[in-house]
């Protein structure tokens, strides 16, 4: 498999073109002495960077109109063919198309210009950071995800909107407004005003123990996209005097890990999709059922394999505006986990940047049944009225669980009470929001020949060796997690699934080459945690 697979699978056409591979390329001044591999990242070094690709199209492929699509380039993008300026992004984490048609020739030159304003704080930015070390990780930039272009008729399909109950499903599509929605195995709805609603007969449920997509067509003029849904919900009920959060109108229990998304190889950028794929069932083969995205967005095909896969998605907001150890780690570390929001983080460019982040994330991604559950603030990064943010998102998504503030500044409008516990023993009460245990654990453990940096080490707990380790994670489990899931305790996630540099606290090491715990050490654990009876 390569970064040549079918970037969009929720959108998908025939007519695709990759230009993924060998570009030109230069950093800082336009003197093309290199060359570099797209998709990959670059070590940000403040430079601006230069690429440059040749490529000739089919004659075949061409329509009305072509174009040209990023997955996501950090951090901003701007982009000429031929010459010509065809446009403009802004933001490190997030797909943008370009109408090229008007610039397109025989023969095409494809140049990009990427920088990075990393230092101001004001785009999103995750865990990247020019000191790096501890929590904190190698700063990127670049081109690191899919570039590709497509031929589309003068009227197209430009997106399409997914809601959806346990038997029926609204499927919206911009663009158009009449056309015929085809739902594999069953006869074709036509598409009316742009919508088109389907009663389901006899429902099959998604869930991760049974991963079901339907599979459809849209067909509209001269234009035919192929897409998938699924039939789940996720809301809150009180169940046994305890408010807990269903699937598919049923309690369940949440069993996640962190999953920072970075790889050792490529830090933003694993060197084929497959990556997702194989921590997606290493994580399920220990038995658990969820991933919390932890501040960054991955491409398509993650959540793709998420939702084949059966691994439901807590996927995080990515952070920006200023950190500081003593507001953000220290204070609440110690108890103080309640500082008014109103008046944190007020640098107006800043602030406008988060919402535009948020709605285009909602955007991107709605249409993945594995995404159960938005987290807009962690631990307080980049916080500001967050009851505010809460009814922003609710109003573009209503169908998921909102944790407006995981860890730290409560206070706010919020779907949850959310957790995080370190250096401590894990006790908690229900109150009257579901319970979530959105981080603890973390505990380290350094295998030999298997590390980023032989020097320093991070992790909330030192494990001397494996057997240690897996007797640490078995504990805290066994004596701490499980007895509060009867008492209302509806998600644990555990950080972390693979170790990221410094920090060695993963269940899988950096390079993915040593599991630290095997699927017999733990599985039965996992299993008498996701035991329905148990939540009663």
């Amino acid at each position: 498999m390569s970064w040549n697979q079918y970037p969009r699978p929720l959108l998908q056409r025939d007519s695709y073109y990759s230009l993924n591979g060998t570009w030109d390329f230069a950093a800082g001044e336009e003197n093309y002495n290199q060359q570099i591999q797209v998709p990959s990242c670059v070590e940000d070094r403040g430079q601006v960077l230069w690429y440059r690709k040749h490529f000739t199209l089919p004659k075949d492929f061409l329509q009305s109109r072509t174009l040209l699509h990023f997955g996501a380039v950090d951090q901003i993008a701007r982009v000429y063919l031929n010459g010509q300026p065809v446009g403009t992004h802004e933001g490190g984490y997030l797909p943008f198309t370009l109408d090229v048609t008007a610039a397109l020739q025989e023969d095409n030159v494809l140049t990009v210009e990427v920088r990075d304003h990393l230092q101001d704080k004001i785009l999103p930015y995750g865990k990247q950071k020019y000191k790096r070390g501890g929590m904190w990780y190698t700063p990127v930039s670049g081109i690191w995800q899919t570039v590709w272009l497509e031929s589309v008729p003068e009227n197209y399909i430009e997106a399409i909107q997914v809601r959806n109950g346990l038997d029926w499903v609204e499927i919206t599509v911009r663009g158009v407004s009449a056309g015929a929605v085809t739902i594999e195995g069953m006869e074709p709805a036509a598409l009316e005003n742009g919508v088109c609603r389907i009663n389901i007969v006899n429902p099959h449920l998604w869930s991760p123990e049974d991963p079901y997509l339907y599979h459809f067509t849209i067909r509209a003029g001269d234009d035919q996209v192929r897409s998938y849904f699924a039939l789940r919900t996720v809301d809150i009920r009180e169940v046994d005097g305890y408010p807990r959060i269903c699937l598919n109108g049923k309690p369940y229990f949440f069993h996640g890990l962190l999953d920072q998304g970075y790889w050792q190889e490529g830090i933003y950028t694993p060197e084929s999709p497959d990556a997702f794929e194989k921590d997606i069932l290493f994580a399920k083969g220990l038995g658990f059922n969820m991933l919390r995205k932890h501040i960054k967005i991955e491409p398509q095909l993650f959540y793709y394999a998420c939702d084949r896969l059966g691994m439901i998605v807590f996927q995080d907001m990515v952070n920006n505006g200023s950190y500081s150890f003593l507001r953000d780690t220290a204070l609440p570390t110690v108890g103080v986990q309640y500082l008014p929001d109103r008046w944190l983080h007020r640098n107006k460019a800043r602030r406008t940047a988060f919402v535009q982040a948020m709605e285009a994330t909602v955007e991107a991604l709605r249409n993945h049944p594995c995404i159960c559950y938005w987290t807009i603030f962690n631990e307080g990064w980049g916080q500001f009225e967050g009851s505010r943010m809460y009814g922003r998102l609710k109003a573009l998504d209503d169908s998921r669980v909102i944790d407006t503030a995981s860890g730290w500044f409560s206070g706010v409008t919020s779907d949850v009470d959310s957790r995080h516990v370190y250096f401590r023993k894990v006790r908690l009460k229900a109150g009257r929001k579901p319970l979530v245990l959105s981080e603890f654990g973390g505990y380290s453990y350094k295998v030999e020949g298997h590390v980023f940096n032989p020097e320093k080490a991070y992790g909330y707990g030192k494990c001397a060796t494996r057997t240690d380790f897996v007797a640490a994670l078995r504990k805290v489990y066994v004596e701490e997690v499980a007895p509060l899931v009867p008492k209302g305790l509806c998600a644990a996630v555990y950080t972390q699934l693979s170790d990221v540099e410094d920090e060695i606290n993963g269940l899988i090491t950096y390079d993915r080459q040593v599991e630290k715990v095997k699927p017999e050490e733990f599985f039965e654990i996992s299993r008498g945690l996701c035991d329905r009876e148990s939540l009663a």
